[in-house]
């Protein structure tokens, strides 16, 4: 379940479907991951094909998958929730 979020704007495109703040091509694909990541109750439910899930080194730690481009969403993953999720290009 999602439980938490870093970015505002990820946050309200969660709870209303849309936002202004985030480019309206990727509303989609961003929405299928949160789904995704909403129903996993184990970290590795998210390694799905065109997700390219993996680890990000760090404490805590935290876990990418791509949305599109250079988008990626991380998050952290404890007792089955998703915690501060966040939209982000860290490449």
């Amino acid at each position: 379940m999602l439980k938490s979020f870093r970015n505002k704007a990820l946050a309200e495109l969660w709870s209303s479907g849309s936002c202004r703040k985030i480019d309206g091509r990727l509303h989609a694909r961003i929405l299928r991951r949160l789904d995704r990541l909403d129903a996993a109750t184990a970290v590795k439910q998210m390694d799905v094909p065109g997700f390219d899930f993996h680890p990000l080194h760090g404490m805590p730690q935290r876990y990418s998958v791509h949305v599109n481009g250079p988008w990626c969403l991380t998050f952290e993953f404890e007792g089955g929730d998703a915690l501060r999720v966040d939209l982000e290009q860290y490449h």
